[in-house]
């Protein structure tokens, strides 16, 4: 998979922008709020269908314009492909796949990226979301059923979580809850299965990566952690989520949330059998979360055939130049990169790539 070429118009801090690409790693110098990350927020938007630094879609649109627009062009096996898409402060977004209209709903998967940015330091020590939240936009660019799954399990607690608080405020009956809890135990069941093949998979890959960052010397386990099931009673997991949800009745109406069920779940990353996010140091969990990107790199591959485009906003200063190498040595020749920094000292002496200065919303080679 490759990315030729990228347009923006009034898109952040670029007027009018047209920018192509080398098919293996292009970098982007260039000092802080300057417009270097706008260019990976582009590929991303593309991908994803939402920014990785905003939920607002207003906030892509220059200063003082009401409405800007991102093209992309991009080959998937040899095959040419393009993406348009047209904000407004007055309007809905407008997404193109090949001059044809399509639903956001259908764009996940046209275009496979995986990023990595300073927040992704925080995967292993931070709060549960983010780590669900890596695991689904992965598995959602491999599998459209899934991300269906997904945004309609959402839709369920979220309508769920307005029954329970009425039902609190004695506005329904408890007994409301009957219909919404059989769809979440059906569709949450199915969300984990697939939450755990994945796992499976992404474990393997993810031990392979870390034993050559460590030389051989560190084993990385990852583990799906279902919040609130007991693994002994796990086998037919519809029937323990209905049972669960009755158990949790009471409390989830006195909360006003839903308490069981995938959106609460985790990912439990342990190294020599010592949990990483408790007792792992921070070299450790930095190599953790490296090793999890390259493994989330050959997973995508092993899934569609074709490796994602690789992002990594300005994270290469975070890490030592021994981690550094390791990444630079598995992407080189084989991945398609897009690589931001504020200094070329962290790149090897022998240039690679194509090079880029941004100042100001310019770009020189």
């Amino acid at each position: 998979m490759i990315v030729n070429k990228i347009i923006l118009r009034n898109f952040r801090n670029y007027i009018n922008l047209t920018l192509t690409f080398t098919h293996s790693i292009n970098i982007f110098i260039g000092e802080n709020a300057q417009g270097k990350t706008n260019i990976l927020e582009a590929i991303y938007y593309a991908a994803i269908g939402h920014s990785h630094r905003t939920n607002n879609d207003a906030e892509l649109i220059r200063w003082q314009q009401d409405s800007a627009s991102l093209s992309i062009f991009f080959s998937r096996f040899n095959i040419e492909n393009s993406l348009l898409f047209k904000f407004s402060t007055n309007q809905k977004k407008e997404i193109m796949a090949n001059s044809h209209t399509i639903k956001p709903r259908e764009l996940v998967g046209l275009l496979n990226v995986v990023l990595f940015s300073p927040e992704d330091l925080m995967l292993i020590k931070g709060m549960p979301n983010m780590r669900r939240r890596f695991l689904d936009i992965e598995i959602s660019q491999v599998s459209p059923t899934y991300y269906q799954q997904l945004l309609k399990y959402n839709r369920i607690v979220s309508q769920r979580n307005t029954l329970l608080k009425k039902i609190r405020e004695h506005k329904e009956k408890p007994e409301m809850l009957d219909a919404w809890d059989e769809q979440l135990a059906i569709i949450g069941s199915q969300i984990v299965k697939k939450r755990q093949n994945a796992i499976k998979k992404l474990a393997m890959l993810a031990n392979l990566m870390h034993r050559k960052i460590t030389d051989n010397k560190e084993n990385l386990t990852v583990i799906y952690h279902k919040h609130g099931i007991d693994e002994k009673n796990s086998e037919n997991l519809t029937e323990e989520y209905s049972r669960k949800l009755v158990e949790s009745r009471q409390n989830d109406i006195w909360r006003g949330s839903t308490s069981i069920g995938p959106h609460r779940d985790d990912l439990i990353l342990s190294v020599n059998g010592i949990n990483l996010r408790t007792f792992g140091s921070q070299g450790q969990q930095r190599t953790g979360v490296l090793a999890l990107k390259l493994a989330e790199l050959e997973f995508i591959k092993s899934e569609t055939g074709e490796y994602p485009i690789l992002l990594l906003d300005d994270v290469m200063s975070e890490l030592d130049a021994s981690r550094r190498e390791h990444l630079i040595a598995f992407i080189q020749d084989r991945i398609q990169t897009f690589i931001t920094a504020t200094e070329e000292k962290y790149f090897p002496d022998n240039k690679f790539g194509e090079f880029h200065q941004v100042v100001n919303g310019t770009i020189m080679e």
